[in-house]
């Protein structure tokens, strides 16, 4: 079965300009960054059969670099990358000669006002989660809070140029403000089920509710392959996590879902953890496809297998860039 994937969220940029790895390579011949072996280069993606990635814009806050300086320098990255394509509107994700790059801003703080926003848009930027710790637009991982008023300015002038909205990281009272806030698209782009892992008092999976009224938006859940977001609590640290460990995040959602269409993979694999803390089957983006034979192996069908894989993202994509 031909496919070509989409992996909704990959930190290229950050990896490249804050790690010091040179992600045009591939990963086996990047070296050991904070004793973590590299599990993604641009030739790992291309022999693994990614047609598509999100790739983001991530500041990290405690970094002496400003975020918005950082955040800068990542899109000029990406705009000179060799072999990578910034998605300005839906008919670039059909590209084959390069790989098409949908920009996500991951954490807000780099949009230092509503007067910024058009302004990152008119150099890509297609998608924005308004935190991964707390920002001064929304709670976050670990910091639970509400939208604030700064984040209801920024959502609305995202919705009024067609920004989309992406719900990880945003703490649970947040998110709830936020599909009140929006009619606008919304997705997941890495997040796996509660239900699963159980506890989580950081806030950093999606309980069932949130996973449904996602859904029920039409959104897209993209399932993430870090072991502590994919193993039960009672287990991480005593095992590998599997690709079967996968399959259940992503078997969930289509179950709540009730379909195959509104799930997909947004593996964070270069996310700051190396080879040990992904499914044990994978090695590099290059061993993505076998995730289709444990979805083959769990009862899928090859269109839901397809879907899953890339086409739920691309089709969501095209539906909704402008």
């Amino acid at each position: 079965m031909t496919m070509r994937l989409f992996d909704a969220h990959l930190d290229l940029a950050w990896n490249a300009t804050q790690r010091g790895r040179d992600v045009t390579t591939h990963a086996s011949d990047q070296p050991y960054v904070d004793n973590e072996t590299a599990t993604v280069g641009l030739p790992d993606l291309c022999d693994g059969g990614v047609g598509g990635v999100c790739a983001t814009l991530f500041a990290d806050p405690d970094h002496d670099t400003p975020v918005h300086a950082q955040a800068i320098e990542q899109l000029v990255w990406y705009a000179n990358c060799p072999g990578l394509h910034v998605v300005r509107g839906p008919e670039d994700l059909d590209r084959t000669d390069v790989l098409p790059a949908v920009l996500l801003m991951e954490g807000a703080d780099p949009i230092r006002g509503v007067e910024d926003v058009a302004w990152w848009f008119g150099r890509g930027l297609r998608m924005v989660g308004l935190a991964w710790s707390a920002t001064r637009y929304a709670g976050g991982t670990g910091h639970p809070g509400p939208l604030t008023d700064a984040g209801h300015a920024l959502v609305a002038e995202f919705d009024r140029l067609g920004i989309l909205h992406d719900a990880s990281h945003l703490a649970e009272q947040s998110l709830d403000d936020l599909l009140d806030a929006t009619d606008g698209p919304i997705c997941a782009s890495h997040s796996n089920c509660r239900a699963i892992v159980g506890d989580d008092p950081r806030g950093r999976q999606l309980p069932d509710r949130q996973i449904r009224a996602i859904l029920e938006r039409g959104g897209i859940i993209g399932t993430v392959f870090f072991d502590r977001f994919l193993l039960p609590e009672a287990e991480h640290g005593k095992r590998r996590a599997t690709l079967a460990d996968v399959v259940a995040h992503i078997s969930r959602v289509c179950d709540l879902a009730g379909n195959t269409t509104q799930a997909g993979i947004g593996t964070d694999m270069d996310g700051g953890r190396g080879r040990e803390h992904i499914p044990k089957e994978i090695a590099t983006s290059a061993d993505l496809p076998k995730l289709a034979d444990a979805l083959t192996d769990a009862g899928f069908c090859d269109r839901a297998i397809a879907g899953i894989m890339g086409e739920n993202w691309r089709s969501w994509f095209k539906r909704h860039l402008r």
